[in-house]
């Protein structure tokens, strides 16, 4: 992690309608096989992906084992932006909200340790950016659980140029996860040139 980069990783993105056995078998499968990372949020089943890849976990060196989640999407208030609508594990629907002041921040933060069953978390990466807080004030408030060493390093997803270079003036950013592919190039115009600087 940091400049090292990723051996291996896996997402976990669809876990929370999965059988949970079997993605708990996939995942385990893959550390067998060399896995080094694995990448999850909140927002994947409410917490389902969490769980899923706490319980896979278990038995494996901790330092083996390198845990990327996210924050920024909530689904239990209308605080920020709203995002999108869903359903909830029982299939009721829900409303999510791009979210990440500092107070939702640390909370999340703290469900996922639980959730994840260990006391820090590799890579900690805003979902979406939150166009209704500061970007100082989310960037601050993962500074913190650095220091306080529930995380180790600070990432993003979706932010465009503009959006790493504020996020920069307050904290070392090691990622950026975007969409990326044969098809959809156009990071390559700006993004990729900056992140490569």
């Amino acid at each position: 992690m940091g400049r090292r980069g990723l051996d291996v990783g896996r997402g976990g993105w669809m876990w929370g309608g999965t059988e949970r056995s079997e993605a708990v078998k996939a995942i385990r499968a893959g550390f067998d096989y060399g896995m080094t990372s694995i990448d999850t949020a909140p927002a994947y089943g409410q917490g389902t992906s969490e769980e899923i890849v706490g319980e896979a976990i278990k038995g494996i060196p901790r330092d083996q084992v390198q845990i990327l989640t996210k924050f920024g999407l909530s689904w239990e208030g209308t605080k920020g932006q709203f995002f999108f609508s869903s359903k909830n594990n029982q299939g009721k629907p829900i409303e999510i909200y791009r979210y990440s002041g500092k107070d939702s921040i640390i909370r999340e933060c703290e469900t996922s340790l639980r959730l994840l069953g260990t006391d820090y978390i590799d890579l900690y990466q805003i979902h979406w950016a939150d166009p209704t807080t500061p970007i100082q004030e989310t960037m601050e408030a993962v500074a913190q659980l650095i220091k306080e060493g529930k995380v180790r390093y600070a990432g993003v997803c979706n932010y465009d140029v503009d959006q790493m270079k504020e996020a920069a003036k307050y904290i070392e950013l090691v990622s950026d996860q975007v969409p990326y592919s044969m098809i959809k190039r156009d990071i390559e115009q700006d993004l990729v040139p900056y992140l490569m600087e």
